[in-house]
């Protein structure tokens, strides 16, 4: 009664620190939240547009229901895409004063199969009634806004449609364009060169500072820019079974193959239960002990477990095997029986027609010529069966043809009707026709697998609650360490190791070889995480990672270990460059190759479009280019290539004769600009001023 007393008398202070607390919690998310700071209520902006994060939210989760399983940083990225594209393209297409009118409308919907093809829209003629069309939508209210809404993005694919055309047409091939490019595949130069090839320094030789990295990236700080980074480094400490765990659930599964006595409560005597080896009914015994489901599908030798598919394929009918280990489970399986030919290897030639199943055809023809077509390769296979793979390359409409026809193995069921009866009623080796909604298919039956029906008893290897409650409490035990000291030197001091260090962005979802772990990086890119923080996050089915931030990048540059290996390797090139300039200062090629241990080689009929090198050197333009540009006999000074330095001394020039008619080239030219309006967009971004709050959000 006194300790009763005693709580009513202080109930009023616990109740006013409890409210004090939960008021402290309260401001603190406020803060946090936005509501009480100045995080931006919107999600970003366009040159000065502003994106909603009410509108970018509804957006987001409408991509989320559509998609197939889409995480909601997959999906807002993607939102957020469509938002700056549509943006950007939007303001250009108002500066054009871009306008559409309701045929362009009706004519892109139309493209949509669910539109154009739709039997409520379609008239007798089974062609689009335009009429059909909107008096559904005026008797269906409800699906108005539906229709809006694609009305808007046809309105906006019809004018990128113009958009992309003016781009097209405002680039302008010239006579002289085209003449060039004459001369370029048909004037020759031939020369002498010494190449000294940068492999022949050794990259070990040559050394290349971060700080060499970091300058080279500032000098063309554009194409090296980057969003805000961070290096983080982590420790994970696995919940995996132990040693005694797999011992454990290893002298379980070995009880069930022997019969066992066990006391019956009901008839108040012992009965005696059949194990795995003797029991009548297998299946059920499966179902009563395994953590997998019996699984009544015949196993070819090839699908089963490599190191016991021997033991397990020749088991007798009623004979076990096991304990064994398969993944994650010890296993033991009982022979239920084999059966022949459960899988098939075969290879076709389809010869397809128009109105098939079929999107590439190598040429329209009708159904009729189609089949007189098969009929004609399957006799040449009649007659030749070993020019099977070469008539596939020649004649077949399938994908399969560049591997000869070849299918591969598959089960009952996989292919369609006709071709699967054939393929599973006939031999090995047997070739025959048939036809299916594809087209008409010669096959030829290259071989077939025997199948065993197995009944697994399977228990999974997984961490006992006492392991598991030792991993808790040494991932929680270094996380409280590392937080106040060196992490790598904790790390070493507990026996565990440092994973490399993962860089990330703010909108990153996957980490690493660990996968899509956006909570960790979400953390990393908090307010309150600073380099050293330190914390740990429980992963389904691996176990604690314990990580730390190592590096925050807010340079506006890549990491220096993403850029490295391309800008690393052409440092190093330039500084070799360097190192063999210095050996090529003699006055005559003869001297040159002597001093580069190299020797005096000759071009022949070498063209400035396709500027390759003889020995396997390959492209070298830019020595080309020297070679045309030098007086006969004249020697220039040392050039860096793309595999060396070389010197060229120029024998002679073959001048082209002059060509009446440069349309030709003209359009080869044309042709190499043709996707130059996939450049508009990039470009845009480029000079736009974007501003990108969404790590603010949570996504």
């Amino acid at each position: 009664m006194a300790v009763l007393s005693k709580i009513r008398q202080r109930s009023a202070l616990m109740i006013a620190v409890i409210a004090l607390a939960l008021f402290a919690f309260i401001i603190g998310d406020l803060f946090k939240s936005g509501s009480f700071s100045s995080t931006s209520k919107d999600v970003g902006s366009i040159n000065g547009k502003d994106i909603s994060f009410e509108d970018f939210r509804i957006k987001v989760s409408n991509v989320e229901k559509s998609g197939q399983g889409i995480t909601a940083t997959a999906a807002a990225n993607r939102v957020w895409e469509q938002e700056v594209s549509v943006a950007l393209l939007t303001s250009e297409f108002e500066k054009l004063g871009l306008r559409v009118g309701e045929k362009h409308i009706i004519e892109i919907l139309k493209s949509d199969q669910n539109i154009g093809q739709n039997p409520m829209f379609l008239n007798a003629a089974g062609m689009f009634d335009l009429a059909k069309f909107k008096e559904y939508f005026k008797a269906n209210p409800a699906q108005a806004e539906f229709l809006k809404e694609r009305e808007k993005d046809a309105e906006l694919n019809a004018k990128y449609q113009i958009y992309s055309t003016l781009v097209r047409s405002a680039s302008y091939t010239t006579k002289a364009e085209g003449k060039l490019k004459y001369e370029m595949e048909a004037n020759k130069a031939n020369f002498s060169y010494v190449g000294a090839m940068y492999s022949s320094i050794k990259d070990s030789d040559v050394k290349v500072t971060d700080a060499e990295i970091l300058d080279y990236m500032k000098k063309d700080d554009k194409r090296y820019k980057a969003e805000e980074s961070r290096s983080i480094e982590y420790v994970l400490v696995e919940d995996k079974a132990s040693k005694e765990d797999i011992a454990e659930v290893k002298a379980k599964i070995s009880s069930l193959l022997s019969g066992s006595v066990v006391y019956n409560q009901a008839t108040g005597k012992n009965d005696t239960l059949a194990g795995f080896r003797t029991t009548a009914n297998p299946i059920e015994f499966v179902n009563a002990n395994s953590d997998i489901p019996y699984d009544s599908t015949y196993v070819a030798k090839k699908d089963l477990p490599a190191v016991d598919a021997d033991q397990l394929f020749n088991l007798a009918p009623g004979q076990v095997y096991g304990p064994y280990v398969f993944g994650d489970y010890y296993c033991i399986s009982r022979s239920l029986g084999k059966k022949l030919g459960v899988n098939a290897k075969a290879s076709h030639i389809l010869i397809s027609y128009e109105g098939a199943q079929v999107p590439n055809q190598r040429e329209k023809r009708t159904k009729e010529e189609a089949k007189a077509k098969a009929e004609e390769v399957l006799a040449q296979v009649m007659a030749n069966p070993d020019s099977f793979m070469m008539l596939a390359f020649q004649y077949s409409d399938d994908s399969s043809a560049q591997q000869g026809g070849d299918l591969g193995y598959f089960g009952p069921g996989q292919m369609v009707k006709n071709f699967n009866d054939f393929v599973f009623n006939n031999g090995i080796g047997k070739i025959g026709m048939v036809e299916t909604p594809f087209g008409f298919h010669i096959i030829k039956i290259t071989d077939k697998q025997d199948g065993i029906r197995l009944a697994t008893v399977a228990q999974k290897l997984e961490a006992s609650e006492a392991t598991s409650d030792k991993v808790f409490t040494q991932a929680t035990k270094f996380e409280m360490e590392a937080a106040d000291n060196d992490f790598k030197k904790v790390a070493k001091e507990m026996k565990l190791t440092v994973a490399p260090a993962v860089t990330v962005g703010a909108l990153d979802e996957n980490f690493g070889p660990l996968g899509n772990q956006r909570a960790i990086v979400r953390w990393a890119f908090d307010d309150d995480t600073k380099v050293g923080s330190v914390k740990r996050f429980e992963v389904a089915n691996l176990g604690h990672v314990i990580a730390t931030v190592k590096n925050i990048d807010d340079s506006g540059l890549a990491p220096i270990e993403q850029v490295r290996p391309f800008i690393e390797s052409k440092l190093k090139k330039a500084k070799k460059a360097e190192m063999l300039k210095a050996k090529m200062t003699a006055s005559s090629l003869e001297a040159i190759a002597k001093a580069t241990g190299s020797k005096v080689e000759q071009a022949t009929n070498v063209t400035l479009d396709n500027p390759v090198l003889n020995g396997g050197v390959g492209q070298e333009p830019r020595v080309v280019g020297n070679a045309f540009a030098l007086a006969a006999n004249k020697m220039s000074a040392p050039i860096e290539g793309n595999t060396g330095v070389y010197v060229v001394k120029t024998i002679s020039i073959a001048k082209a004769p002059a060509v009446k008619d440069v349309a030709p080239y003209v359009a080869k030219v044309k042709a190499q600009s043709a996707a130059d309006v996939n450049r508009v967009l990039p470009a845009l971004k480029d000079i736009a001023d974007i501003k990108d709050n969404r790590k603010q959000f949570n996504f």
